[in-house]
């Protein structure tokens, strides 16, 4: 079964945030069918969410697994920022 043009504009987006996720200490696994970061803090592996990324009229966006919008795709720098300081390991 192949992508559909939706699902690829969703991986390339959700790759954009993986990688700013790491690069802040978080693990964020793709998952394919449909596509979705599975993210998680290395110290607090239990803890962990779901983000997916999904089209409104005012452009793409990450939203989390309970359906509140993360941010925009068009800065998943912000977007990670906010999931660390969501799942930030408490002392």
């Amino acid at each position: 079964m192949s992508a559909t043009p939706r699902e690829h504009t969703r991986t390339y987006h959700l790759g954009k945030l993986a990688t700013e996720l790491e690069q802040r200490g978080l693990t964020a696994l793709l998952r394919s069918h449909p596509p979705a970061l599975r993210v998680s803090h290395p110290d607090t592996v239990m803890l962990a969410e779901t983000v997916d990324c999904v089209p409104l009229s005012e452009g793409w966006f990450y939203r989390w697994s309970w359906g509140e919008l993360v941010g925009l795709t068009d800065d998943p720098a912000l977007a990670a920022d906010r999931i660390v300081h969501v799942l930030a390991a408490r002392p």
